[in-house]
């Protein structure tokens, strides 16, 4: 059973490799990038797309206990596209950003690519075809992307190189995981989080927003760091756990529920204050912007206040502020609107909230069936 996915797998690989060449030889036509070096970093990213598929291929079942799949499925092939369009990006590593139309290339890549994460796990549990290979094929390009994007990111002097530190996370709790493995030590399981899989999901979202021309620097090492702080936190306790240094007890639940509870009745409710005052303090502030524009921002940080769709208010209060503010300096009111917005996005609006769509659908699993 193996031996029809083994061939539909390099053919895969054959089609990916010959649609890298047609690119390099865009690449060469249109920009002034160098096209050979373009080509050999996408494709041993692609190799790596590959050998990563390949060597997990007999995962491709519902559990251990179950059959092989005959196909790898949609919902594979989209998690198997992605990884591509991951490689495409990374051919821009390490060389000047492209100008024109073409400086959109890699950030409209990874955005689409950020849109499949969340679609090939929609169709997988829609057309019933779950698997350990998508389950583990999703982690792995996950932070595959999360190191190409954010190195493409520093490369262009929008990310401060620091941020780099959130993509090795992950490389580097997986090697502490083996770590303790071959010497025999323990490895406890980790407490039940939404909030891991919406930090993830969030951070592939910045990045690939970033990498459009649009944004710029210094503004988006600020947004960059209000990221950045709230990730790397949760590695750290997560590691704390499964070390055993914070015991998987129901003592240490509990305290983690007393935590989520003030973050939801207290801290959340004072993000969406500060957003509203330091939004007012940014129009008053000698910006000169039109009523439109004014009045605009008032309505959506209005909005985040009383918890009405807060998380698509501070994203849209965000990208607002991000634009208009350009590349001038940072100061204390921005900074307050960019971490308020960001942690709110994050975590949500919290108590009092009128109405909090929003959080619904970023903590659902698209395509499960809603009791």
């Amino acid at each position: 059973m193996l031996q029809p996915i083994k061939r539909e797998t390099q053919a895969i690989g054959i089609l990916g490799i010959a649609l890298l060449i047609v690119a390099a030889i865009g690449i060469h036509q249109f920009t002034h990038l160098n096209a050979g070096q373009w080509y050999l970093f996408a494709m041993a990213l692609w190799m790596f797309v590959g050998w990563q598929l390949w060597r997990r291929l007999d995962l491709n079942r519902v559990s251990a206990q179950d059959a092989l799949y005959p196909t790898l499925g949609l919902a594979n092939h989209l998690s198997i596209l992605r990884g591509g369009l991951i490689a495409l990006t990374g051919g821009f590593l390490f060389q000047p950003q492209a100008t024109g139309l073409m400086a959109w290339i890699p950030g409209v890549l990874y955005c689409i690519a950020a849109i499949l994460d969340r679609m090939d796990g929609y169709v997988a549990r829609r057309s019933k075809h779950t698997s350990l290979l998508g389950n583990e094929l999703d982690t792995v390009y996950d932070a595959l992307g999360l190191l190409v994007a954010p190195l493409l990111a520093v490369g262009y002097g929008k990310l401060h190189w620091s941020f780099l530190l959130v993509s090795a996370a992950y490389y580097v709790f997986v090697w502490g995981l083996y770590w303790r493995r071959m010497h025999h030590l323990p490895v406890y399981p980790l407490m039940p989080s939404m909030l891991r899989r919406t930090l993830a999901g969030f951070q592939m979202g910045f990045v690939a927003f970033i990498l459009l021309p649009c944004f710029h620097a210094p503004l988006t090492m600020i947004i960059g760091i209000a990221f950045m702080l709230p990730i790397l936190l949760g590695f750290i306790v997560d590691w704390l756990i499964v070390s055993g240094r914070i015991p998987a007890t129901a003592t240490t639940q509990q305290a983690f529920n007393h935590l989520v509870l003030f973050s939801h009745n207290i801290f959340q409710p004072l993000l969406r204050a500060s957003v509203l005052i330091a939004t007012v303090l940014f129009i008053f502030n000698g910006n000169s912007l039109s009523s439109i524009w004014a009045s605009g921002l008032l309505i959506i940080a209005g909005a985040t206040l009383v918890g009405l769709v807060g998380r698509v208010c501070a994203l849209a209060l965000l990208v607002l502020i991000t634009l208009l503010h350009g590349d001038k300096q940072i100061d204390g009111i921005i900074t307050v609107i960019i971490f308020s917005s960001v942690w709110l996005m994050l975590l949500g609006t919290g108590r009092f909230s009128l109405w909090q769509w929003d959080d619904r659908w970023v903590n659902r699993r698209d395509g499960e069936e809603q009791s």
